[in-house]
């Protein structure tokens, strides 16, 4: 691929131009798997071309950690030569919130399926933001006991880990009623109009109702962060 402006031919499809110092793609959109991730280049509509980038992760122990850090470094640098003015992600959790720290770009979240697709459908639109506050950071309201204890508390830290929460308000806990699990569980509920969620927490007989506020803008949004908030949670073993 040759620069757009100038015409210098480009060592990979949409890197930056260093002769005329012109972009030559404006958004990559990142598809993450834990083995391999898949770049897509955009400039407007047209997609400019594609880079496959894989590694073997290993299993356990510091191993895992400088795999997954490297392999994230790798991602990351194909993006840096981009310079693009937006980054798009899906896929694996862990793979996205290491590369997106080694980057100053923000990323906004997409929907794992076609995410390219779905870019393209929705230019134009505002995508969904990211929130880089502290987990610890997001709680908030006039209620501040959790039920469940060290397991509620692990699971409001599963959501509040979520780049499209912004706020999580514990409610009041029923007592009522009778329980037979022997484990807390959790449940994230359909998004509202506004595209805001409800954590339910349920420990024997005891029920908290938790409220998710989120940066989605309506129902579609908001149940695309439900969908990753409950995939979250089943990986965490807080669900059946």
């Amino acid at each position: 691929m040759d620069c757009g402006r100038c015409g210098t031919p480009l060592e990979k499809p949409g890197d930056y131009c260093l002769t005329c110092s012109t972009a030559n793609c404006d958004t990559v959109v990142a598809e993450f798997e834990r083995d391999r991730a898949e770049l897509t280049m955009l400039d407007g509509e047209d997609v400019i071309g594609k880079t496959t980038v894989t590694t073997i992760p290993e299993s356990e122990g510091e191993a895992m950690v400088v795999e997954l850090r490297n392999f994230a470094g790798l991602v990351a640098d194909e993006i840096r030569r981009k310079r693009p003015d937006e980054v798009f992600a899906a896929g694996d959790r862990d793979v996205l919130r290491e590369t997106r720290a080694q980057l100053h770009h923000e990323f906004y979240r997409v929907a794992s399926e076609n995410p390219v697709q779905r870019v393209l459908e929705r230019r134009g639109e505002r995508s969904l933001e990211v929130v880089e506050r502290p987990p610890r950071e997001k709680m908030g309201g006039t209620h501040s006991t959790l039920i469940g204890d060290r397991e509620g508390r692990r699971a409001i830290g599963v959501v509040a880990d979520h780049p499209h929460v912004k706020k999580i308000i514990p409610g009041p806990i029923d007592a009522g009623g009778m329980g037979s699990q022997k484990s807390l569980r959790a449940k994230v509920t359909r998004a509202d109009a506004n595209g805001n969620v409800r954590l339910l927490l349920r420990d024997g007989s005891s029920v908290q109702e938790n409220r998710i506020v989120t940066t989605a803008m309506d129902t579609e949004t908001g149940e695309f962060v439900r969908d990753d908030l409950n995939e979250a949670l089943r990986e965490a073993e807080l669900q059946d």
